[in-house]
């Protein structure tokens, strides 16, 4: 991939063109960690789509990783998750791709992703992926 992939400093943010763009984006917007332990973002607004009907699927993603050197920036975040918008993918594939692309970009320690699916046809479904690294 290309290392110009960087969000505008000001304006609106533009639409992610696919999903290796934000893991990019991800990546190159990435900053030095401070002394922290853990850091957790909760994505309240997660969509994707069903590869199978073309249904939407509505839902949460929990993000919950102990940086070593890089942090993320919760705008190019954003970004990354949008990307999934017009995704087909199963919520089971969806944590690992999330913590598989969360250790690409910063390379933590450890990563947890919990994805949580909002009801559908009477089913919720919680799915999870953890990524540990040795130091």
């Amino acid at each position: 991939m290309s290392e110009n992939y960087y969000l505008p400093r000001s304006g609106p943010m533009p639409r992610p063109n696919s999903v290796e763009e934000g893991r990019e984006i991800l990546k190159n917007e990435a900053f030095d960690a401070p002394n922290v332990q853990e850091i957790t973002f909760n994505a309240l607004e997660f969509t994707a789509v069903c590869p199978k009907t073309g249904q939407p699927d509505f839902g949460r993603v929990e993000i919950t990783y102990t940086p070593k050197n890089k942090c993320i920036e919760s705008k190019s975040l954003k970004f990354y998750l949008w990307s999934f918008r017009d995704q087909g993918a199963f919520c089971e594939s969806l944590a690992a791709q999330i913590a598989d692309d969360v250790s690409y970009a910063i390379e933590p320690k450890r990563v947890e992703v919990t994805v949580y699916q909002s009801a559908r046809g009477g089913i919720e479904l919680t799915t999870k992926a953890v990524r540990e690294h040795d130091e």
